[in-house]
């Protein structure tokens, strides 16, 4: 399975803090992973031409995850159209943390996508709502991360296809951290946990949520669908003057 990881790439090398936690970039931390767990992976940045987006990487990904953040707007109109339009014809798409900003979520939801937010590095609890959800596979009922930022419902999305994880802080809000969306041909799968300024990346569970996503978005392999006029039809019609 071909595999491209996309990220900003910008609170690495201006936040020493997050280049401390990430030395190779988020992009490079979750490359690494799906690498070891067998995917053929590349990687593009923001800052590329194209945002390393153009030419056949499109058309020649399986699944595209995407990390963004503080240069949403950045990302030109062309591109984030292409991606919406690689979707609806079979991509799937892994969408991160703070990318549900992102031109490209936010155009395949058709919503504002936002939510309340607090940072101050609160404890996480993620339940699974879909144990037998392939996206769960290998997880216990429930999983910690130590230190996150908090998103807090509403959560300004359609109501997902499914629901595989809602989120509990520690201040009390709760969030559905863990949301899959069937768009066109395509699938795409939200996943909340990932601040940058946190190792959450380096958990396993959080790499087996990935891996896991990865395998669930992929194309399915059928035959494409076929639109528009069919001029023949598939079995022979009696016509009324008959």
């Amino acid at each position: 399975m071909r595999v491209t990881v996309w990220n900003e790439y910008r609170h690495e090398r201006k936040n020493p803090k997050v280049a401390e936690i990430y030395p190779e970039g988020i992009h490079g931390a979750i490359a690494a992973f799906l690498r070891g767990a067998g995917f053929k992976v590349r990687t593009a940045t923001l800052d590329e031409a194209e945002h390393g987006l153009g030419g056949d990487v499109l058309e020649t990904t399986d699944v595209l995850f995407w990390w963004g953040h503080i240069a949403h707007d950045e990302v030109s109109d062309e591109v984030a159209e292409r991606v919406q339009r690689r979707v609806l014809e079979g991509m799937g798409l892994v969408v991160l943390h703070s990318g549900h900003f992102s031109k490209p979520f936010k155009r395949l939801m058709g919503t504002s996508c936002d939510l309340s937010w607090r940072e101050i590095g609160e404890r996480e609890r993620l339940w699974v709502v879909a144990p037998h959800h392939p996206i769960a596979q290998g997880l216990d009922n429930t999983f910690v991360v130590p230190k996150a930022e908090m998103y807090g419902e509403p959560f300004d999305i359609p109501a997902p296809d499914e629901l595989v994880f809602i989120s509990w802080f520690q201040g009390g809000e709760v969030f559905r951290s863990g949301a899959c969306f069937y768009r066109g041909q395509g699938k795409v799968f939200y996943f909340r946990p990932g601040h940058e300024t946190f190792p959450i990346y380096h958990q396993s569970e959080v790499q087996r949520v990935l891996v896991n996503a990865a395998h669930w978005a992929a194309p399915t392999g059928r035959v494409k669908t076929q639109f528009g006029n069919r001029a023949e039809p598939l079995e022979p019609v009696k016509s009324s003057s008959q």
